[in-house]
């Protein structure tokens, strides 16, 4: 028998746990800028034995932090978020249809086709921001960014698939499908609980950065909640990630205001 107030427990828990982290991060360290990167990365190897003339730094010192050393911290942290979760339902008998868990080739397209249609509207929204000069995620993805073959194979072979599955399995399949399965309230109303979670959860974007994510989140809960399936917005929320990053870094679409 399913222990649902445990599970909950535990759930809750590790929101207000990951979000506490978040929190923590984004108060103890400010997000380094596009510019800040693109300076670190133009500094030969021997850069500390510059004269003072021989580099301009941006106007604030920039964070010690690689794209490894970002790669490493997601991987470690939203594996380990997730292995609890699973272990968590798992050891409190939730059946995996509660998260919407089962695959076919259905599914793969409904997420393949709902997650371009997401990309290509994330995309030409961040295009028109940029021509604006206004993009909240720019400098998150300037970091992101590989500067190699390998990088962006660790990049869109692990990494984002790794995030997509941890966040779809937490804000989708346990806050919104398991709490409406094991205690019978309104997956819509779970929706906007969740997607503010979510948005909270990406917090060191800034403002505007929490304010289309959390808009993100109920789009991704919406489609999970139509369709009734975790592999449809995991797929979704991928492609969404892989094609900003590839589309603005890879391909270096950069559409800016005067």
């Amino acid at each position: 028998m399913t222990d649902w107030p445990a599970f909950a427990g535990f759930t809750i828990t590790a929101t207000l746990l990951l979000l506490g982290l978040v929190r923590a991060t984004s108060v103890s360290a400010t997000l380094p800028t596009r510019e800040e990167v693109e300076w670190l990365d133009a500094l030969p190897d021997d850069a500390d034995h510059l004269a003072a003339g021989d580099a301009v730094a941006p106007n604030r010192e920039p964070m010690d932090i690689s794209s490894g050393a970002l790669f490493v911290n997601v991987l470690v942290s939203h594996g380990l978020f997730l292995v609890l979760l699973v272990g968590a339902a798992v050891y409190t008998a939730v059946p995996p249809g509660a998260f919407g868990l089962s695959v076919g080739l259905g599914e793969v397209g409904l997420g393949v086709g709902f997650g371009v249609a997401l990309s290509v509207a994330n995309t030409a929204a961040g295009a028109v921001a940029e021509s604006m000069g206004y993009a909240p995620s720019e400098d998150l993805r300037a970091l992101l960014a590989p500067e190699s073959t390998g990088g962006w194979t660790l990049l869109l072979g692990g990494t984002l698939p790794l995030v997509a599955v941890f966040e779809e399995a937490l804000f989708r399949g346990a806050l919104i499908g398991a709490f409406a399965v094991g205690f019978g309230v309104s997956p819509w109303l779970l929706a906007v609980v969740s997607s503010a979670a979510f948005a909270l959860a990406h917090e060191v974007q800034g403002p505007a950065g929490v304010a289309v994510t959390g808009t993100l989140g109920f789009v991704l809960a919406a489609g999970y909640i139509l369709t009734g399936s975790l592999l449809v917005v995991v797929i979704a929320h991928y492609l969404v990630n892989a094609v900003e990053l590839v589309v603005f870094e890879g391909l270096g679409v950069e559409l800016r205001g005067g």
